[in-house]
């Protein structure tokens, strides 16, 4: 909680305090006096350095909750507030960059032309900053698995059934229990404000409109608690937990999910590290920097090198181990899911521990390169707890889920027919707010309950539940080296890695 305080300061005094000896900065109207945490912040002490004496808001709002200051600096460290007419502007030149991407922004097609998921994204990466860019469409190393968890799916085959009375076709179904109008959910992602001022409070809108869960994100650039605050009555969300090195904010946040109203708790298990994200690292997530910065370079702590991922995340506890399983299990009743199992033996742990289910993934390819796809280790779970437990899927106190790769409803229903409760689904979702805004993912939402209808009816498939194995082929699914049409959409797409490269040479004549 913020010190309560009524001191008005103005903007020259805080303009004196723009050093490493004292480090003052003005977030939303409010003064804080950062020297001591300059060391400690994640993102290193290189940005906060170059708005020392300034307004930050603008650079803070997209990569932070609006509660993470206050949250993480002592009252006595809250000066104040700011005399808004008083503050030092921090001079905003619209680049040539920015120009031409404000021209291509106005140039989108109407929402009426977007015709699938794939032309979110091929608008998304033209209209959105590069640096966001960077970020939502980044995987580790060479970028094999992001693309193998979408190519996966072509592995799989159907087998529809015919002359089955499919006037109507329902595809809704229930995720832990409660409702869903079709068998996928909105899964987590973070720093949503990258791509819209509105962040993730445009998946939430759109989420109860359309009938379908959000997995809200630990990294989320809303407030967990605006999100929710944001639910229709009855809304269903869950929450995504990077589990803390420090176990009592890990305990304060997840109670605090409990007493919200949260349903689910999908503890991620594949990021002790993050992974290598070369295009984010490109990037380097920062502006250039003030001579302040530059001087006192060596003596910051965090390597900014590394993208905005490795900058907002080194909180995250690479201890983490079966041995605390219990321990969630103890402050809490929610179900408790694994959020990136990647083989059957861990699945398998998951089932015995007495866990809600796991979501099959390799944390939508950002994590280990060569990881295998969701719906390829699906396919072996299934198997292996049927043969070892007698299991049948999907089951209801034991869920199966699966992410990465999803571009269509013909996607989720042979990951479905593979014996998977739902599907979650990502990145689309925020290329179609970077692109669109809310509207966006209404339209996008809109387009997989098309598709859902249309391809329940071909396959024969009148309910989900009639969705069953026999319906697909997944004979080819584990051979990674199979003569499949080119998924032209997706690959036109995807923008290929790039090497280190000269700088620009200027011609001497």
């Amino acid at each position: 909680m913020s010190a309560p305080t009524s001191k008005v300061l103005s903007g020259q005094e805080v303009a004196q305090h723009s050093s490493r000896e004292s480090c003052w900065i003005i977030v939303h109207g409010k003064v804080y006096d950062v020297t001591d945490f300059l060391d400690d912040h994640p993102g290193g002490s290189r940005i906060i350095l170059k708005y020392a004496g300034k307004d930050a808001t603008a650079e803070y709002d997209p990569i932070h909750p609006p509660n993470a200051i206050t949250d993480n600096l002592p009252p006595e460290k809250h000066l104040g507030s700011v005399d808004p007419e008083s503050v030092l502007k921090v001079k905003v030149e619209v680049s040539d960059e920015e120009k031409a991407r404000m021209e291509r922004m106005s140039k989108r097609p109407p929402l009426s032309e977007i015709l699938n998921l794939h032309d979110f994204e091929a608008i998304a990466k033209v209209v959105m900053p590069e640096k966001a860019w960077a970020y939502y469409s980044s995987a580790a190393d060479d970028e094999i698995t992001i693309r193998e968890n979408h190519a996966a799916y072509h592995r799989v085959w159907f087998r529809p059934r015919i002359l089955r009375d499919v006037t109507t076709v329902d595809y809704s179904t229930k995720i832990l229990g409660h409702a869903s109008s079709m068998p996928m959910y909105i899964t987590a992602t973070a720093l949503g404000k990258l791509g819209h001022p509105d962040g993730e409070l445009n998946l939430t809108r759109a989420a109860a409109k359309h009938g379908v869960i959000q997995m809200i994100p630990t990294l989320a650039s809303c407030s967990f608690d605006d999100i929710v605050d944001a639910t229709k009555p009855g809304q269903v969300q869950f929450l995504q937990l990077y589990v803390n090195k420090d176990r009592a904010i890990t305990k304060k946040l997840v109670q605090h999910a409990e007493q919200r109203g949260i349903k689910g708790l999908f503890i991620t298990v594949d990021a002790p590290q993050l992974g290598r994200r070369e295009k984010d690292m490109r990037m380097k997530f920062e502006a250039e920097d003030p001579a302040e910065v530059t001087e006192n370079q060596q003596q910051d702590r965090v390597d900014r090198s590394q993208g905005a991922a490795r900058a907002i995340s080194s909180f995250i506890d690479p201890g983490l181990d079966w041995k605390d399983i219990p321990w969630f299990q103890s402050i809490t009743k929610m179900p408790l899911i694994l959020k990136g199992v990647q083989c059957w033996e861990d699945a398998l742990e998951a089932y015995d521990c007495g866990l809600a289910g796991v979501v099959l993934s390799n944390h939508g390819g950002r994590q280990l390169d060569f990881a295998r796809s969701g719906l390829e280790i699906l396919h072996e779970v299934v198997h292996e707890l049927s043969a070892r437990r007698g299991l049948s899927f999907p089951n209801e106190k034991f869920q199966l889920f699966v992410d990465g790769g999803v571009r269509r409803a013909t996607d989720v229903l042979k990951a479905v027919a593979l014996g998977a409760t739902a599907v979650g689904v990502g990145r689309p979702f925020l290329y179609a707010f970077s692109s669109y805004g809310q509207e966006g993912v209404d339209k996008a939402l809109q387009i997989l309950h098309d598709e859902f209808e249309m391809n329940m009816r071909l396959i024969g498939a009148r309910t989900i539940a009639e969705v069953v194995p026999s319906m697909v082929d997944a004979s080819s699914l584990s051979a990674h080296i199979v003569a499949v049409p080119g998924d032209r959409l997706y690959n036109s797409n995807y923008e290929s890695m790039q090497h280190a490269r000269l700088r620009e040479v200027k011609a001497k004549m």
